[in-house]
């Protein structure tokens, strides 16, 4: 294995340490429909981190992992967005997702393996939760079917950002999810 490029190191660790100030669950989105759904993982640090994070974990799992963990993840949170659609309920919404942060940061940053079900498993119980918020976030006049390929969209995109991850090293992988991890306590004690 190469020996890691510490300005790439800074440079990821800066990207998620220094994106805190967006917030997704704002209730002022304006875009509607596709557009809402593609917007609002972006423009969330919770959903940003846990999705990039999602990639990088995939990643560091490799063989079948590499495309399995991230496909649950995806396909949940459409499970998520359809239970808030139709009025279910989850509770501590905002305390989960800052949970989910910060357990796949230290989950990267400890370099933890798992079974391919099972880290399909971790992926899928985190994804229902991001995909509840961004149900509740639709916008009222938004269709539920183009809000969620949008924001289905977006999520592959953040997951295909993580697995570049593996392009910096083993190590860099590492600070980067202890970075995340860090930015999900930050979450967690509304930092």
């Amino acid at each position: 294995m190469k020996p890691t490029n510490p300005s790439r190191t800074l440079a990821l660790a800066a990207l998620c340490l220094f994106a805190g100030t967006a917030s997704a669950h704002t209730g002022a989105h304006t875009p509607t429909g596709f557009a809402g759904g593609l917007a609002h993982p972006l423009l969330g640090l919770d959903h940003l981190l846990a999705m990039i994070a999602v990639g990088l974990w995939a990643a560091q799992q490799g063989g079948r992992a590499l495309w399995a963990v991230p496909a649950a993840f995806v396909a949940a949170m459409g499970l998520g967005g359809m239970l808030a659609w139709s009025g279910g309920v989850l509770p501590h919404v905002e305390t989960a997702l800052a949970l989910s942060v910060l357990a796949l940061g230290l989950l990267i940053a400890t370099q933890r393996r798992w079974a391919v079900t099972a880290g399909m498993t971790i992926a899928a119980a985190f994804a229902l939760v991001h995909g509840y918020a961004h149900g509740l976030e639709m916008p009222l006049a938004a269709s539920p079917a183009r809000y969620a390929m949008g924001f289905m969209l977006a999520t592959v995109c953040l997951h295909g950002v993580g697995i570049a991850g593996r392009l910096i090293g083993r190590r860099a992988m590492q600070a980067a999810g202890a970075g995340i991890a860090v930015g999900g306590l930050a979450l967690i004690l509304g930092v």
